[in-house]
């Protein structure tokens, strides 16, 4: 008579006896995933296939590995200097309305270098004192005409060169002037003056950078600046100030800058007759400063920024200079830490 054997729906499942022997069967355990063994058998798998692929193709196996170790190295090239490749780009600007770039055929940057606000209702008055606020060391007789002078010079400059840029520089700085700038007030002068007969050569491409507080930002915000105007960066810069500021600019900072001397240039004119021994003395004062500090981080040079600022003013950069983006980032928020190695400026020559 066969033996039926009773299942119990209620028992694990293959739990129950077989049939055949009549004897209980023991469950069968499920096996849990485990993602390390998946991963070390799918490792064996492959590696046994390419052992196997190169023994019948070895040249072919020798490529594909050459060229997935070059792939990798290109990566880790490409990631460790594409700040640079970034930095070396030519960007483009939003064309205007017409179609065309804003600026887009200026190459070399002419700047002028603010001193003082003008605080006059009328710009008719531009070589007199009292049209201008004055610090202590500056209220002598004719420093008002040295302003007009270094207007009147960055146009002549700007004038001889149409792939130039005319940028006057120079921030809110005085708190007693009220919220004015130095380079609007220098723009504003030159207009009443009409640009000093070259007002078509000139005013289109005469321009303000309203942030900087000390000599440095002069010319690093006017970099900036030209960099957010015309895409690039110039390929030549001209500095227009008193003539003894040229061991500041044209060794000190442009160093600091790392921008090419040979393409650096500087335009001095002559400080007040009656100022001229004590700003000389000064001088000395603070190319020292700088040559300890060349980016003005600390110390006299970084109170003199702070106190130049009294209208709280959030300086742009680097939203219109991305490449400048960790210097201006580390002067500003971490200066300690900031030791520059390499340029931080790269001519490029466009056609």
């Amino acid at each position: 008579m066969p033996i039926y054997a009773h299942f119990d729906s209620d028992s694990e499942s293959g739990a129950g006896l077989d049939l055949e022997l009549g004897v209980q069967r023991r469950p069968r355990r499920r096996k849990s995933f485990s993602f390390s063994s998946w991963a070390r058998k799918m490792f064996q798998s492959v590696s046994r296939q390419l052992q196997m692929h190169y023994k019948l193709r070895p040249f072919f196996i020798l490529c594909l590995s050459l060229a997935f170790v070059c792939g990798l190295l290109f990566l880790v090239v490409f990631y460790d200097n594409f700040d640079g490749y970034h930095f070396s780009r030519d960007y483009e600007l939003e064309p205007r309305n017409d179609g065309t770039l804003a600026f887009r055929n200026l190459r070399n940057l002419v700047m002028v270098a603010g001193h003082a606000v003008y605080t006059s209702s009328s710009c008719s008055k531009a070589e007199g004192e009292d049209s201008w606020f004055l610090e202590s060391y500056q209220k002598h007789p004719g420093q008002a005409s040295t302003f007009v002078e270094h207007i009147k010079t960055g146009v002549e400059v700007a004038a001889q060169d149409e792939h130039s840029l005319l940028l006057f520089s120079g921030g809110e700085t005085r708190k007693e002037a009220g919220p004015r700038s130095e380079a609007q007030s220098y723009w504003l002068v030159a207009e009443s003056k009409d640009w000093f007969g070259k007002r078509e050569d000139v005013r289109d491409r005469s321009l303000t950078e309203e942030h900087a507080r000390d000599s440095f930002e002069n010319l690093l915000f006017s970099v900036c600046r030209f960099r957010e105007i015309t895409g690039t960066y110039p390929i030549n810069i001209t500095v227009v100030s008193y003539d003894f500021k040229e061991y500041r600019f044209a060794n000190l900072h442009r160093s600091a800058l790392q921008f090419p001397a040979s393409r650096f240039f500087f335009k001095g004119t002559p400080s007040a007759p009656s100022s001229i021994l004590a700003a000389q003395q000064g001088e000395l004062r603070v190319q020292g400063n700088f040559e300890r500090d060349p980016y003005g981080c600390e110390g006299s040079l970084r109170m003199k920024r702070l106190t130049r600022d009294p209208f709280l003013r959030t300086v742009p950069y680097p939203a219109g200079c991305p490449e400048l983006k960790e210097y201006i980032h580390s002067n500003f928020l971490n200066p300690d830490k900031f030791k520059p190695s390499i340029p931080l400026i790269r001519v490029e020559q466009r056609p």
